[in-house]
């Protein structure tokens, strides 16, 4: 298994914030014990939290996308004093800076939240595309801790640190999300030349020197990570059009470069950006021994698990994978955001776990550094559900047929016992006085019982699988809403 590579039948995003198609091709298993043991760890893991938070949240904009001069509506300019002249809505997107400052900033809040909801890790966004740190990197100026940001002196300007303490502190493991692209970063793009589209704005090969400073500044910052803020359990890459380029990608594109999008711009345009990307993980992993790597969109060994965005897969996958989902707004931080209901949220993880997948859920600080309270209230909700159910969630692996109808499987890694979850209907009608959980059967001797209610439940194999029956007393007496867990000790 751990040798093999899989070749996956879909494109796996329509990334609604990176706006790009990854089409991935492969999964390599890695051959480190330490990481592989990590990785069967993360599994059972299976709820995290994502948080995508800058100085951009005061303009309430999909993250630094609209610095990006590519002809898309998510790179649309709509703020500033003129967004139509671009270098004029760069330096003052840029000058963010000088007023974000988040007072209400406090992490132990959002520890607490998360994991009174059941979340296991954090992925917290140290740097996004436009350069803009939350931490004290000490080989740039455009970050938090700069004596020019608003908060730059406060006692917890150091983002990143405080985040990762906290919610360590809560139990939860640390992910830190990191940009390879550096809008900011004159080796990335060079002020000497106007950038074309999200990619580098010069040739490498031309330019090698240049091009090594940047890797060296990459390098520089990701080990800054590794060293200086405790125990980091996942480095979390965005940016795949940051790689290593094959012959054969240049020559196809190339040969297609008459193909041009609205705007001049060439669609999809292919640069080779080596970063070294294998390097820079063993010396991450020196530091930080078992680390999970995930080059995102990156086919290879440094993509330790897949992350399909904003999207659930339609059928279990055969490699570790999380789906990244906005709870609700966007990515980052908008004023009116509406969330999801506890129902869209509850069924959403049962499906995704059914699947053997984690689900990483986004929730985006605003600019004084406060969640949206309707954050709180999902949370809450959802903590509620998994305090009866999270037998069924955790340290569990998928099991066929997965989801069937409205019931999904899952099944305790380390034991027999399969869980047949039951999905409210949308008409709010609880859990009916039988239903059949398709394509299992139970074990001669198995014992049924709802997780949270008292006393067994009768059942009978029939031709299809497994026929329920949910006595009148438990169905009067639910032990919560929504989505109901019905154990099965053992099948055939």
């Amino acid at each position: 298994m751990r040798k093999l590579i899989f070749i996956l039948p879909f494109l796996f995003v329509f990334a609604a914030h990176a706006q790009y198609e990854h089409e991935v091709t492969g999964y390599v298993w890695p051959e480190d014990e330490q990481l592989l043991q990590k990785l069967e760890d993360w599994q059972d893991l299976k709820f995290g939290l994502l948080m995508h938070w800058g100085a951009y949240s005061q303009w309430g904009v999909v993250e630094s996308w609209s610095l990006c001069p590519e002809d898309e509506g998510w790179c649309e300019r709509k703020k500033g004093s003129n967004p139509d002249d671009y270098f004029t809505y760069k330096k003052e997107y840029e000058n963010l800076k000088l007023t974000f400052n988040p007072i209400n900033f406090n992490p132990e809040k959002w520890a607490a939240a998360a994991s009174n909801a059941g979340m296991k890790y954090v992925v917290f966004t140290t740097k996004h595309h436009d350069g803009f740190c939350m931490f004290d990197s000490k080989y740039t100026d455009y970050k938090i801790t700069s004596d020019e940001c608003a908060f730059g002196k406060n006692e917890k300007a150091n983002v990143a640190k405080e985040v990762f303490d906290a919610f360590r502190e809560e139990g939860m493991w640390a992910g830190a999300y990191f940009s390879k692209p550096d809008w900011n970063n004159e080796y990335y793009w060079d002020p000497k030349f106007p950038p074309f589209d999200r990619n580098v704005n010069y040739d490498p090969h031309l330019y090698p020197e240049k091009w090594e400073k940047f890797v060296e500044f990459t390098h520089n910052q990701v080990m800054e990570l590794m060293e200086d803020y405790g125990k980091i359990d996942i480095l979390w890459l965005d940016g795949g059009w940051v790689s290593k380029k094959s012959d054969e990608a240049m020559k196809a594109f190339y040969e297609s470069r008459s193909a041009q999008a609205p705007g001049g711009f060439i669609k999809n345009r292919v640069v080779d950006q080596d970063i070294r990307m294998s390097e820079l993980a063993a010396k991450a992993r020196e530091k930080q021994p078992g680390l999970i790597v995930v080059d995102r969109a990156v086919p290879g060994p440094n993509q330790n698990y897949l992350t399909p965005e904003n999207r659930v897969p339609d059928t279990q996958l055969p490699y570790p994978w999380e789906s990244c989902i906005i709870a609700g707004g966007g990515w980052s931080w908008v004023p009116d955001a509406k969330y999801m209901s506890p129902k869209q949220a509850i069924h959403m993880l049962v499906d995704i776990v059914a699947k053997g997948g984690n689900l990483l859920y986004n929730i985006a600080p605003g600019p004084d550094g406060s969640w949206h309270k309707e954050a709180y209230e999902l949370l809450d909700a959802m903590g509620k559900w998994i305090d009866v159910n999270g037998e069924a969630i955790y340290s569990t692996r998928a099991i066929a047929p997965y989801k069937t109808e409205n019931v999904c499987l899952t099944q305790q890694k380390d034991t027999k016992a399969v869980y047949a979850i039951y999905l409210e209907q949308e008409d709010g009608s609880g859990i009916p006085k039988s239903f059949t959980v398709n394509g299992i059967k139970a074990a001669k001797n198995a014992k049924l019982s709802m997780l949270g209610a008292k006393g067994s439940l009768k059942w009978k194999n029939t031709a299809e699988g497994i026929e329920i029956s949910v006595p009148e007393n438990i169905r009067k007496n639910l032990p919560c809403g929504l989505a109901w867990a019905v154990k099965i000790s053992e099948v055939e």
